[in-house]
Protein backbone atom coordinates (compact mmCIF):
# COMPACT_ATOMS: atom_id res chain seq x y z
CA UNK A 1 0.00 0.00 0.00
CA UNK A 2 2.66 2.52 1.01
CA UNK A 3 4.85 1.61 -1.98
CA UNK A 4 1.97 2.46 -4.31
CA UNK A 5 1.63 5.89 -2.77
CA UNK A 6 5.37 6.58 -2.90
CA UNK A 7 5.30 6.10 -6.65
CA UNK A 8 2.15 8.19 -7.04
CA UNK A 9 3.57 11.03 -4.92
CA UNK A 10 6.94 11.06 -6.71
CA UNK A 11 5.18 11.27 -10.08
CA UNK A 12 2.35 13.59 -8.99
CA UNK A 13 1.78 16.50 -11.36
CA UNK A 14 1.41 19.52 -9.08
CA UNK A 15 4.05 22.10 -9.99
CA UNK A 16 2.24 23.39 -13.06
CA UNK A 17 0.14 25.37 -10.55
CA UNK A 18 1.72 24.85 -7.12
CA UNK A 19 4.94 26.28 -5.76
CA UNK A 20 7.38 24.55 -3.42
CA UNK A 21 6.52 26.52 -0.32
CA UNK A 22 9.18 27.49 2.21
CA UNK A 23 9.83 25.67 5.48
CA UNK A 24 10.55 28.52 7.89
CA UNK A 25 11.74 28.70 11.47
CA UNK A 26 9.14 30.32 13.73
CA UNK A 27 11.65 32.31 15.78
CA UNK A 28 9.35 33.63 18.50
CA UNK A 29 7.60 30.31 19.05
CA UNK A 30 10.93 28.45 19.01
CA UNK A 31 12.30 30.68 21.76
CA UNK A 32 9.13 30.63 23.83
CA UNK A 33 8.44 26.90 23.59
CA UNK A 34 12.12 25.86 23.87
CA UNK A 35 11.72 23.57 20.86
CA UNK A 36 12.60 24.20 17.22
CA UNK A 37 9.31 24.97 15.46
CA UNK A 38 9.27 24.94 11.64
CA UNK A 39 6.34 26.27 9.60
CA UNK A 40 5.50 24.72 6.23
CA UNK A 41 3.93 27.73 4.49
CA UNK A 42 1.15 26.29 2.34
CA UNK A 43 -0.74 29.52 2.99
CA UNK A 44 1.56 31.10 0.39
CA UNK A 45 0.14 29.11 -2.54
CA UNK A 46 -1.63 31.22 -5.18
CA UNK A 47 -5.04 30.10 -3.87
CA UNK A 48 -3.76 30.41 -0.28
CA UNK A 49 -4.11 26.69 0.45
CA UNK A 50 -2.50 23.30 -0.24
CA UNK A 51 -5.69 22.07 -1.91
CA UNK A 52 -4.63 22.97 -5.44
CA UNK A 53 -2.01 20.19 -5.32
CA UNK A 54 -4.47 17.31 -5.07
CA UNK A 55 -7.11 18.92 -7.28
CA UNK A 56 -4.66 19.57 -10.12
CA UNK A 57 -3.04 16.13 -9.91
CA UNK A 58 -6.41 14.39 -10.08
CA UNK A 59 -7.66 16.49 -12.98
CA UNK A 60 -4.36 16.13 -14.84
CA UNK A 61 -4.54 12.32 -14.58
CA UNK A 62 -8.14 12.31 -15.87
CA UNK A 63 -7.31 14.70 -18.71
CA UNK A 64 -4.26 12.67 -19.70
CA UNK A 65 -6.39 9.52 -19.86
CA UNK A 66 -9.07 11.33 -21.90
CA UNK A 67 -11.69 10.47 -19.30
CA UNK A 68 -13.16 13.87 -18.56
CA UNK A 69 -15.59 16.18 -20.31
CA UNK A 70 -16.14 18.62 -17.47
CA UNK A 71 -15.74 18.32 -13.71
CA UNK A 72 -17.83 19.05 -10.64
CA UNK A 73 -17.07 19.29 -6.92
CA UNK A 74 -18.70 20.33 -3.67
CA UNK A 75 -16.73 22.70 -1.51
CA UNK A 76 -17.10 25.73 0.73
CA UNK A 77 -13.76 27.23 -0.23
CA UNK A 78 -10.26 25.83 -0.61
CA UNK A 79 -10.93 22.72 -2.72
CA UNK A 80 -13.25 24.82 -4.89
CA UNK A 81 -10.52 27.34 -5.63
CA UNK A 82 -7.94 24.64 -6.27
CA UNK A 83 -10.18 22.76 -8.73
CA UNK A 84 -11.30 25.95 -10.46
CA UNK A 85 -7.67 26.93 -11.04
CA UNK A 86 -6.77 23.43 -12.22
CA UNK A 87 -9.69 23.37 -14.68
CA UNK A 88 -8.77 26.78 -16.07
CA UNK A 89 -5.16 25.69 -16.57
CA UNK A 90 -6.12 22.39 -18.25
CA UNK A 91 -8.92 23.83 -20.39
CA UNK A 92 -11.74 22.02 -18.62
CA UNK A 93 -15.14 23.31 -17.54
CA UNK A 94 -15.68 23.23 -13.78
CA UNK A 95 -18.90 23.41 -11.78
CA UNK A 96 -18.61 24.01 -8.04
CA UNK A 97 -21.56 23.40 -5.72
CA UNK A 98 -21.21 25.58 -2.62
CA UNK A 99 -23.49 25.87 0.42
CA UNK A 100 -25.61 29.01 0.46
CA UNK A 101 -23.86 29.89 3.71
CA UNK A 102 -20.48 30.24 1.95
CA UNK A 103 -19.04 33.75 2.53
CA UNK A 104 -19.21 35.96 -0.55
CA UNK A 105 -15.42 36.42 -0.70
CA UNK A 106 -14.96 32.67 -1.31
CA UNK A 107 -17.76 32.51 -3.88
CA UNK A 108 -16.27 35.42 -5.81
CA UNK A 109 -12.76 33.93 -5.61
CA UNK A 110 -13.99 30.73 -7.26
CA UNK A 111 -16.06 32.58 -9.85
CA UNK A 112 -13.06 34.77 -10.77
CA UNK A 113 -11.17 31.60 -11.74
CA UNK A 114 -13.81 30.80 -14.35
CA UNK A 115 -15.86 28.13 -12.59
CA UNK A 116 -19.65 27.90 -12.69
CA UNK A 117 -21.10 28.35 -9.20
CA UNK A 118 -24.18 26.53 -7.93
CA UNK A 119 -25.35 27.57 -4.45
CA UNK A 120 -27.29 24.78 -2.75
CA UNK A 121 -28.15 23.86 0.84
CA UNK A 122 -26.84 25.15 4.14
CA UNK A 123 -24.11 22.56 4.76
CA UNK A 124 -21.31 20.82 2.89
CA UNK A 125 -23.19 17.50 3.09
CA UNK A 126 -26.24 19.00 1.33
CA UNK A 127 -24.04 20.62 -1.32
CA UNK A 128 -22.12 17.36 -1.84
CA UNK A 129 -25.30 15.32 -2.32
CA UNK A 130 -26.52 17.83 -4.92
CA UNK A 131 -23.15 17.76 -6.68
CA UNK A 132 -23.36 13.98 -7.05
CA UNK A 133 -26.85 14.33 -8.54
CA UNK A 134 -25.62 16.93 -11.04
CA UNK A 135 -22.60 14.81 -11.92
CA UNK A 136 -24.82 11.89 -12.86
CA UNK A 137 -27.36 14.05 -14.68
CA UNK A 138 -24.83 16.07 -16.71
CA UNK A 139 -22.18 13.32 -17.10
CA UNK A 140 -19.53 15.28 -15.20
CA UNK A 141 -16.53 13.81 -13.36
CA UNK A 142 -16.86 14.31 -9.60
CA UNK A 143 -13.56 15.38 -8.00
CA UNK A 144 -13.63 14.44 -4.32
CA UNK A 145 -11.91 16.92 -1.99
CA UNK A 146 -9.96 14.25 -0.09
CA UNK A 147 -11.06 10.61 -0.57
CA UNK A 148 -9.25 9.84 -3.81
CA UNK A 149 -5.77 8.30 -4.35
CA UNK A 150 -4.67 10.94 -6.87
CA UNK A 151 -5.84 13.76 -4.60
CA UNK A 152 -4.03 12.13 -1.65
CA UNK A 153 -0.87 11.77 -3.76
CA UNK A 154 -0.99 15.45 -4.73
CA UNK A 155 -1.25 16.47 -1.08
CA UNK A 156 1.57 14.03 -0.25
CA UNK A 157 4.02 16.23 -2.13
CA UNK A 158 3.92 18.51 0.95
CA UNK A 159 5.60 15.72 2.94
CA UNK A 160 8.09 15.09 0.16
CA UNK A 161 9.12 18.75 0.23
CA UNK A 162 9.50 18.81 4.02
CA UNK A 163 11.96 15.90 3.99
CA UNK A 164 13.93 17.44 1.14
CA UNK A 165 14.01 20.88 2.73
CA UNK A 166 15.05 19.64 6.19
CA UNK A 167 17.17 16.48 5.91
CA UNK A 168 18.24 16.69 9.57
CA UNK A 169 16.45 15.04 12.48
CA UNK A 170 12.71 15.76 12.79
CA UNK A 171 10.83 14.50 15.82
CA UNK A 172 7.26 15.07 14.67
CA UNK A 173 5.16 16.61 11.89
CA UNK A 174 1.80 18.07 12.92
CA UNK A 175 -0.90 18.02 10.25
CA UNK A 176 -4.39 19.63 10.20
CA UNK A 177 -7.11 17.02 9.67
CA UNK A 178 -10.51 17.40 8.05
CA UNK A 179 -11.39 14.57 5.68
CA UNK A 180 -7.85 13.23 5.90
CA UNK A 181 -6.38 13.82 2.44
CA UNK A 182 -3.41 15.88 3.59
CA UNK A 183 -2.42 13.69 6.53
CA UNK A 184 -2.82 10.48 4.49
CA UNK A 185 -0.50 11.75 1.76
CA UNK A 186 2.09 13.23 4.10
CA UNK A 187 2.09 10.21 6.42
CA UNK A 188 2.42 7.67 3.60
CA UNK A 189 5.50 9.38 2.20
CA UNK A 190 7.21 10.30 5.47
CA UNK A 191 6.70 6.93 7.15
CA UNK A 192 8.15 5.10 4.14
CA UNK A 193 11.39 7.11 4.13
CA UNK A 194 11.67 8.28 7.76
CA UNK A 195 9.60 5.93 9.95
CA UNK A 196 11.08 7.40 13.13
CA UNK A 197 9.28 10.71 12.53
CA UNK A 198 5.95 10.88 14.35
CA UNK A 199 2.94 11.98 12.31
CA UNK A 200 0.41 13.70 14.55
CA UNK A 201 -2.96 14.87 13.30
CA UNK A 202 -4.72 17.86 14.85
CA UNK A 203 -8.49 18.43 14.83
CA UNK A 204 -10.88 20.88 16.49
CA UNK A 205 -12.57 19.40 19.56
CA UNK A 206 -15.98 19.98 17.97
CA UNK A 207 -15.11 18.42 14.58
CA UNK A 208 -12.89 15.48 15.51
CA UNK A 209 -14.02 12.84 13.03
CA UNK A 210 -10.56 11.21 12.66
CA UNK A 211 -10.09 11.01 16.43
CA UNK A 212 -13.52 9.37 16.69
CA UNK A 213 -12.59 6.91 13.95
CA UNK A 214 -9.29 6.05 15.68
CA UNK A 215 -11.11 5.51 18.99
CA UNK A 216 -13.61 3.06 17.45
CA UNK A 217 -11.24 1.63 14.82
CA UNK A 218 -13.81 2.37 12.14
CA UNK A 219 -15.21 5.39 10.35
CA UNK A 220 -17.98 7.11 12.25
CA UNK A 221 -20.38 9.89 11.32
CA UNK A 222 -20.45 12.73 13.83
CA UNK A 223 -23.91 13.92 14.80
CA UNK A 224 -22.80 17.51 14.34
CA UNK A 225 -19.60 19.47 13.80
CA UNK A 226 -18.45 22.89 14.90
CA UNK A 227 -17.91 25.35 12.08
CA UNK A 228 -15.31 27.78 13.45
CA UNK A 229 -12.54 25.92 11.60
CA UNK A 230 -14.70 25.57 8.49
CA UNK A 231 -11.85 24.18 6.38
CA UNK A 232 -11.92 20.96 8.43
CA UNK A 233 -15.61 20.83 9.38
CA UNK A 234 -16.16 17.26 8.18
CA UNK A 235 -18.57 14.74 9.75
CA UNK A 236 -16.81 11.61 8.46
CA UNK A 237 -13.27 10.90 7.27
CA UNK A 238 -12.78 9.33 3.86
CA UNK A 239 -12.65 5.58 3.41
CA UNK A 240 -9.24 5.63 1.71
CA UNK A 241 -7.81 8.36 3.91
CA UNK A 242 -8.73 6.39 7.05
CA UNK A 243 -7.22 3.21 5.62
CA UNK A 244 -3.90 5.00 5.07
CA UNK A 245 -4.02 6.93 8.35
CA UNK A 246 -4.57 3.76 10.40
CA UNK A 247 -1.27 2.39 9.08
CA UNK A 248 0.82 5.56 9.03
CA UNK A 249 -0.44 8.09 11.60
CA UNK A 250 0.85 7.89 15.17
CA UNK A 251 -1.69 9.98 17.03
CA UNK A 252 -4.61 12.40 16.74
CA UNK A 253 -5.00 15.26 19.22
CA UNK A 254 -7.76 17.85 19.52
CA UNK A 255 -7.69 21.56 20.36
CA UNK A 256 -10.30 24.10 21.41
CA UNK A 257 -11.52 27.16 19.53
CA UNK A 258 -9.64 29.40 21.96
CA UNK A 259 -6.43 27.43 21.38
CA UNK A 260 -6.88 27.83 17.62
CA UNK A 261 -7.33 31.58 18.01
CA UNK A 262 -4.17 31.77 20.11
CA UNK A 263 -2.30 29.87 17.39
CA UNK A 264 -3.50 32.30 14.72
CA UNK A 265 -2.01 35.10 16.82
CA UNK A 266 1.23 33.14 17.32
CA UNK A 267 1.64 32.70 13.57
CA UNK A 268 0.91 36.38 13.00
CA UNK A 269 3.54 37.37 15.58
CA UNK A 270 6.13 35.24 13.76
CA UNK A 271 5.21 35.85 10.12
CA UNK A 272 2.92 38.92 10.04
CA UNK A 273 0.45 36.79 8.07
CA UNK A 274 -3.12 35.82 8.95
CA UNK A 275 -3.92 32.11 8.91
CA UNK A 276 -7.42 30.68 8.66
CA UNK A 277 -8.56 28.62 11.68
CA UNK A 278 -7.95 25.27 9.96
CA UNK A 279 -4.51 26.45 8.92
CA UNK A 280 -3.52 27.19 12.52
CA UNK A 281 -4.47 23.75 13.86
CA UNK A 282 -0.95 22.36 13.64
CA UNK A 283 0.58 25.13 15.75
CA UNK A 284 -2.21 24.78 18.30
CA UNK A 285 -1.46 21.06 18.38
CA UNK A 286 2.29 21.60 18.82
CA UNK A 287 1.73 23.88 21.80
CA UNK A 288 -0.65 21.43 23.44
CA UNK A 289 1.63 18.45 22.75
CA UNK A 290 4.68 20.21 24.20
CA UNK A 291 2.72 21.10 27.33
CA UNK A 292 1.33 17.57 27.76
CA UNK A 293 4.66 15.79 27.23
CA UNK A 294 6.98 18.45 28.69
CA UNK A 295 9.12 18.40 25.54
CA UNK A 296 12.34 20.35 25.17
CA UNK A 297 14.92 20.71 22.38
CA UNK A 298 12.85 18.77 19.83
CA UNK A 299 12.32 19.61 16.16
CA UNK A 300 8.64 19.96 15.32
CA UNK A 301 7.07 20.82 11.96
CA UNK A 302 3.66 22.46 11.60
CA UNK A 303 1.87 22.50 8.25
CA UNK A 304 0.21 25.89 7.88
CA UNK A 305 -2.45 24.63 5.51
CA UNK A 306 -4.29 27.78 4.44
CA UNK A 307 -5.04 31.48 4.79
CA UNK A 308 -8.56 31.93 3.40
CA UNK A 309 -9.75 34.02 6.31
CA UNK A 310 -12.71 36.39 6.20
CA UNK A 311 -11.62 39.79 7.48
CA UNK A 312 -14.67 40.20 9.69
CA UNK A 313 -13.77 37.05 11.64
CA UNK A 314 -10.65 38.72 13.01
CA UNK A 315 -12.61 40.43 15.78
CA UNK A 316 -13.68 37.07 17.15
CA UNK A 317 -10.15 35.67 16.83
CA UNK A 318 -8.61 38.60 18.69
CA UNK A 319 -11.23 38.35 21.45
CA UNK A 320 -10.53 34.68 22.05
CA UNK A 321 -6.76 34.54 21.47
CA UNK A 322 -5.80 35.77 24.94
CA UNK A 323 -8.13 33.21 26.51
CA UNK A 324 -6.60 30.48 24.38
CA UNK A 325 -3.11 31.52 25.45
CA UNK A 326 -4.25 31.64 29.10
CA UNK A 327 -3.25 35.29 29.26
CA UNK A 328 -6.75 36.32 30.28
CA UNK A 329 -9.15 34.87 32.81
CA UNK A 330 -12.85 35.62 33.23
CA UNK A 331 -14.37 35.61 36.72
CA UNK A 332 -17.81 36.34 38.17
CA UNK A 333 -17.81 37.62 41.75
CA UNK A 334 -20.59 38.53 44.18
CA UNK A 335 -19.80 41.45 46.50
CA UNK A 336 -21.88 43.09 49.26
CA UNK A 337 -23.98 46.03 48.11
CA UNK A 338 -22.66 48.57 50.62
CA UNK A 339 -20.30 51.57 50.57
CA UNK A 340 -16.63 50.67 50.21
CA UNK A 341 -17.11 47.05 49.16
CA UNK A 342 -16.31 47.75 45.51
CA UNK A 343 -12.99 49.39 46.43
CA UNK A 344 -12.16 46.58 48.87
CA UNK A 345 -12.75 43.97 46.16
CA UNK A 346 -10.46 45.81 43.74
CA UNK A 347 -7.70 45.62 46.34
CA UNK A 348 -8.15 41.84 46.43
CA UNK A 349 -7.47 41.68 42.69
CA UNK A 350 -4.35 43.76 43.24
CA UNK A 351 -2.27 45.41 40.53
CA UNK A 352 -3.15 42.93 37.79
CA UNK A 353 -4.19 44.36 34.44
CA UNK A 354 -7.95 44.47 33.86
CA UNK A 355 -9.23 43.70 30.36
CA UNK A 356 -12.83 44.50 31.24
CA UNK A 357 -14.88 45.20 34.33
CA UNK A 358 -18.69 44.98 34.38
CA UNK A 359 -20.57 45.84 37.54
CA UNK A 360 -24.31 45.40 38.06
CA UNK A 361 -26.54 46.10 41.04
CA UNK A 362 -28.41 42.87 41.88
CA UNK A 363 -30.49 43.75 44.93
CA UNK A 364 -30.17 45.63 48.20
CA UNK A 365 -27.79 42.98 49.55
CA UNK A 366 -25.55 41.94 46.65
CA UNK A 367 -23.91 43.16 43.45
CA UNK A 368 -22.29 41.07 40.73
CA UNK A 369 -18.99 41.78 39.00
CA UNK A 370 -17.94 40.25 35.68
CA UNK A 371 -14.20 40.84 35.22
CA UNK A 372 -11.50 40.00 32.69
CA UNK A 373 -8.07 39.69 34.33
CA UNK A 374 -4.69 39.75 32.56
CA UNK A 375 -2.54 36.75 33.52
CA UNK A 376 1.20 36.21 33.43
CA UNK A 377 1.36 32.58 34.58
CA UNK A 378 -1.74 31.22 32.92
CA UNK A 379 -4.04 28.67 34.53
CA UNK A 380 -2.07 28.44 37.76
CA UNK A 381 -2.26 32.20 38.37
CA UNK A 382 -6.00 32.20 37.74
CA UNK A 383 -6.52 29.32 40.18
CA UNK A 384 -4.47 31.17 42.80
CA UNK A 385 -6.47 34.36 42.25
CA UNK A 386 -9.79 32.55 42.57
CA UNK A 387 -8.57 30.91 45.78
CA UNK A 388 -7.49 34.30 47.20
CA UNK A 389 -10.86 35.88 46.36
CA UNK A 390 -12.61 33.01 48.17
CA UNK A 391 -10.32 33.43 51.18
CA UNK A 392 -11.33 37.09 51.33
CA UNK A 393 -14.94 36.01 51.64
CA UNK A 394 -16.30 36.62 48.14
CA UNK A 395 -18.30 33.99 46.22
CA UNK A 396 -16.45 33.61 42.89
CA UNK A 397 -16.75 31.46 39.75
CA UNK A 398 -14.17 31.10 36.98
CA UNK A 399 -15.87 31.74 33.62
CA UNK A 400 -12.87 31.14 31.36
CA UNK A 401 -14.32 27.88 29.97
CA UNK A 402 -17.95 29.03 29.93
CA UNK A 403 -19.05 29.45 26.31
CA UNK A 404 -22.14 31.49 27.18
CA UNK A 405 -20.01 33.89 29.21
CA UNK A 406 -17.43 34.30 26.45
CA UNK A 407 -19.80 34.51 23.49
CA UNK A 408 -22.77 36.40 24.93
CA UNK A 409 -22.95 37.48 28.56
CA UNK A 410 -19.81 39.62 28.59
CA UNK A 411 -21.64 41.89 26.11
CA UNK A 412 -24.94 41.81 27.98
CA UNK A 413 -24.14 42.52 31.64
CA UNK A 414 -26.78 44.85 33.03
CA UNK A 415 -29.83 43.18 31.56
CA UNK A 416 -31.40 41.61 34.66
CA UNK A 417 -35.18 41.55 34.71
CA UNK A 418 -37.34 41.28 37.82
CA UNK A 419 -40.62 39.44 38.07
CA UNK A 420 -39.97 37.29 34.99
CA UNK A 421 -41.69 33.92 35.16
CA UNK A 422 -41.04 30.55 33.50
CA UNK A 423 -37.93 31.68 31.60
CA UNK A 424 -35.72 29.03 29.99
CA UNK A 425 -32.41 29.90 28.31
CA UNK A 426 -31.14 28.31 25.08
CA UNK A 427 -28.12 28.78 22.87
CA UNK A 428 -28.48 28.21 19.11
CA UNK A 429 -26.41 28.11 15.94
CA UNK A 430 -28.20 28.68 12.63
CA UNK A 431 -26.96 28.96 9.02
CA UNK A 432 -26.01 32.55 8.22
CA UNK A 433 -27.47 33.91 5.02
CA UNK A 434 -29.79 36.81 4.05
CA UNK A 435 -33.08 36.47 5.88
CA UNK A 436 -31.75 33.77 8.22
CA UNK A 437 -32.33 35.76 11.40
CA UNK A 438 -35.92 36.58 10.42
CA UNK A 439 -36.54 32.93 9.54
CA UNK A 440 -35.11 31.83 12.88
CA UNK A 441 -37.30 34.29 14.80
CA UNK A 442 -40.35 33.23 12.83
CA UNK A 443 -39.80 29.59 13.78
CA UNK A 444 -38.75 30.07 17.39
CA UNK A 445 -41.10 32.87 18.41
CA UNK A 446 -44.51 31.89 17.20
CA UNK A 447 -45.52 29.81 20.24
CA UNK A 448 -43.69 31.20 23.27
CA UNK A 449 -42.74 34.71 24.32
CA UNK A 450 -39.11 35.68 23.68
CA UNK A 451 -37.89 37.32 26.90
CA UNK A 452 -34.18 37.64 26.04
CA UNK A 453 -32.32 37.73 22.75
CA UNK A 454 -28.64 38.25 21.89
CA UNK A 455 -27.26 37.59 18.40
CA UNK A 456 -23.65 37.58 17.24
CA UNK A 457 -22.13 36.91 13.83
CA UNK A 458 -18.37 37.10 13.44
CA UNK A 459 -18.14 36.43 9.71
CA UNK A 460 -18.66 32.69 9.93
CA UNK A 461 -21.17 30.51 8.12
CA UNK A 462 -23.32 30.30 11.25
CA UNK A 463 -24.80 32.92 13.58
CA UNK A 464 -24.85 32.49 17.36
CA UNK A 465 -28.00 33.31 19.30
CA UNK A 466 -28.84 33.31 22.99
CA UNK A 467 -32.61 33.16 23.56
CA UNK A 468 -34.78 33.37 26.66
CA UNK A 469 -38.26 31.82 26.29
CA UNK A 470 -41.14 31.98 28.75
CA UNK A 471 -42.40 28.39 28.84
CA UNK A 472 -44.86 27.12 31.47
CA UNK A 473 -44.08 23.72 32.99
CA UNK A 474 -46.99 22.19 31.11
CA UNK A 475 -45.35 23.18 27.79
CA UNK A 476 -41.87 21.69 28.39
CA UNK A 477 -42.63 18.49 26.48
CA UNK A 478 -44.01 20.45 23.52
CA UNK A 479 -40.94 22.70 23.55
CA UNK A 480 -38.55 19.73 23.47
CA UNK A 481 -40.45 18.25 20.53
CA UNK A 482 -40.32 21.61 18.76
CA UNK A 483 -36.56 21.97 19.31
CA UNK A 484 -35.93 18.44 18.03
CA UNK A 485 -37.72 19.31 14.79
CA UNK A 486 -36.21 22.79 14.44
CA UNK A 487 -33.11 21.61 12.59
CA UNK A 488 -30.61 23.90 14.37
CA UNK A 489 -27.91 22.97 16.87
CA UNK A 490 -28.99 24.01 20.37
CA UNK A 491 -27.96 23.78 24.01
CA UNK A 492 -30.04 24.53 27.10
CA UNK A 493 -28.27 27.01 29.38
CA UNK A 494 -30.93 27.62 32.05
CA UNK A 495 -28.66 26.23 34.79
CA UNK A 496 -25.57 28.12 33.62
CA UNK A 497 -24.28 30.09 36.62
CA UNK A 498 -23.39 33.16 34.55
CA UNK A 499 -27.03 33.39 33.42
CA UNK A 500 -28.27 33.20 37.00
CA UNK A 501 -25.88 35.93 38.12
CA UNK A 502 -26.10 38.49 35.33
CA UNK A 503 -29.23 37.94 33.25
Amino acid sequence: MTQKYIEKILTARVYDVAMETPLEKAKRLTARLENLVLLKREDLQQVFSFKLRGAYNKLYQLTKAGEVKGVIAASAGNHAQGLALAAARLGQKATIVMPKTTPRIKVESVRSLGAKIVLFGDTYDEASEHAYELAEKEKLSFIHPYDDPDVIAGQGTVGMEILRQYPESIDAIFVPVGGGGLIAGVAAFVKYLRPEIKIIGVEPEDAACMAAAFAKNRRVILDQVGIFADGVAVRQVGRETFRVAKKCVDEIITVSTDEICAAIKDIFDDTRSITEPAGALAIAGIKKYIDQHKLKDKTLVAINSGANMNFDRLRHVSERAELGEHREGLIAVTIPEKPGSFRKFCKTIGKRGITEFNYRYADSKDAHVFAGIQLQDGVQELEELVAKIKEDGYPVISMTDNEVAKMHVRYMVGGRASGLEDELLYRFEFPERPGALLNFLTQIGNRWNISLFHYRNHGAAYGRVLVGLQVPDSDHKALNEFLSELGYRWWEETDNPVYKMFL
